[in-house]
Formats: C-alpha cells, structure tokens, sequence
C-alpha cells in the first residue's frame, strides 16, 4: 500500500528582537527538509540583527516581513493570511522543533484524515542554551478536561500545559472557529484559540515529542499570573451554560482516584475520553482510545 502525498504544512514563526534565539528556531524547522513546507516569517521590524538572521535563510523561506506590527497575535494573523497549506501551526522565535518533527505531523494527518487538531502529549522544555531540560507527560485532552480548566494550574487535579509550540491543526477546522488569533489578548491569544477549537473537535493526543518551549531571562517574570488571568477569562467565557459531572469532581477533589487499586476504576467510573495516535503494529500509527483523569 502506498503511503499518502505529504500534506503542504504552513509553519508561521513571529518575531521581534529574538536575534540571540531566532536562528536556531529557524534551523530547527528549515533544517528538517520536509518536502512540503511553507515558512513564513513575520518579524516586527526589529533592530538586533534579526532581519540579516532571516534575510539569510530567504531562499528557503516562502514568504517573510520585518516591519512594526501589533504584536503577537496581529503578527500570526498577518502570517496566517498570508499561508496556503492544508496544516497549520506556529513556533515562536525562542522555541525550538526537533528533526523529526514536521514528518511527523505529516504522515499523522495525512493518514488520518479524520483528526482535525493534533497535540503532543510530551511537552518540552529547554535551557537558554537550547539543552533539553526535561519531557513531562499529559495523560490526553478532552473537552471537558478543558472546560474544567485542568490543563491550567490550580485545577483539582492539572493535567499540563496544552504546548502551543507542539500544537498542529487543519485549515478547515482554523476556518470554521473564525480563522484569527484575537489579537485583543497580549498572551492568551493560544488558549482562546483551542476554546474556540474544542467547540468544534477534540484534539487527538501523540506521545510522540513534536516541540520545545525555551525559557530564559528575558521572558517578563509578570508573564504567568498576566497569561492566567487572561486565560481564566477564556475558561469562564467557554464553560458558562455548562454542567460538570458531579462524580468527576468528587474524585478529583477527594483525591481517591490516587489510592492504590482506585485509579482505573475511578477512570472508567468517571474519567474523561480521548483519542492518542501512536505507534501500532508493524510500525504503522494508530489511534485509541483513553479513559483517564
């Protein structure tokens, strides 16, 4: 059986005087050699170098800008319009890709035409240097997970950041939730958008490590409670005519799902469904099904 025609994947990377991190992102996705990527590069008119940075690489960029804009999200939305291919997804100029990355994402949506948004359920993080410092794990995404805020802190029981850097998603799903980043929102911009998504598809989780956020000391020290907020805000907004399960949040709160012997049961009881795609047999991917909390 012949493998599916790699899908064209849009990658758009936003930058503004990243110039210290900004070329490794970029050869962490250029270098890949995917045969079907399309790169933009929105730059907001910085001055450190970053335009040489990427005025460099030009032949293998599809389209790219330095000039002032309205931030982050006016940036993507800028590079987004801008993108034709079927997949979508963002890196920000600190952040990095592994080499397996874009094929990766490739081959899963092009064999599985019935996914609509698909994130790693590895998160991961790294030094200022580019060193990996760790892979945590998420044990899946669901809608009501997301609407009872546990991939926030201070949720009953937190299942982890849903990690923009390694989120991937098909135009058809990006055009049916409004197709923009609301640019209203100076960090929060990403979790709007997986609200508006999960009211249209749940995500299908890999275990598969897809990308890495950097952290460093330029990163503003107000940015986690300023990105909460905002993102709290989101949550209250997405879940107002909703009803949670009773029984979930007993579990949850009680901590019984945490005894020993209690956690599957309490899972089939009363835990959230998801979808992982992994490696199956002969190597092929496959998707399953998940019962977790």
């Amino acid at each position: 059986m012949n493998a599916p025609d790699p899908p064209v994947i849009s990658l758009v990377m936003p930058s503004f005087n990243q110039a210290p991190f900004l070329a490794a992102a970029l050869d962490s996705v250029l270098g890949q050699n995917y045969p079907r990527l399309e790169a933009l590069v929105v730059d907001g008119g910085s001055d450190d170098g970053s335009r040489e940075i990427i005025a460099g690489r030009a032949n293998r960029i599809s389209w790219w800008c330095s000039e002032p804009d309205g931030g982050l999200y006016a940036a993507l939305n800028k590079g987004f319009a801008r993108s034709t291919g079927e997949i979508m997804g963002w890196l920000n100029s600190d952040d990095l890709h592994f080499p397996w990355t874009l094929r990766t994402v490739g081959e899963i949506f092009a064999r599985f035409p019935e996914i609509e948004w698909l994130a790693s359920l590895a998160p991961t993080q790294w030094s200022p240097a580019g060193h990996c410092r760790g892979v945590t794990r998420i044990e899946g995404y669901s809608r009501d997970a997301f609407l009872d805020g546990a991939y926030l802190p201070g949720a009953a029981r937190p299942l982890g950041w849903i990690p923009q850097e390694a989120v991937f998603w098909r135009r058809s799903l990006w055009e049916k939730s409004g197709a923009h980043l609301d640019d209203s929102l100076r960090l929060a911009g990403d979790f709007e958008l997986w609200a508006r998504f999960f009211a249209h598809a749940e995500p299908v989780g890999t275990p598969a490590p897809l990308a890495g956020f950097r952290t460093h000391a330029a990163q503003k020290s107000r940015a986690l409670e300023d990105y909460l907020g905002e993102a709290r805000a989101v949550l209250h907004r997405a879940r107002a005519a909703r009803r949670p399960s009773p029984a979930r949040a007993f579990l949850q709160r009680t901590r019984l799902c945490d005894l020993p012997g209690l956690r599957g049961p309490a899972a089939r009881l009363a835990g959230y469904t998801g979808r992982q795609v992994g490696p199956g047999p002969a190597d092929e991917w496959q998707i399953k099904s998940l019962r977790f909390l």
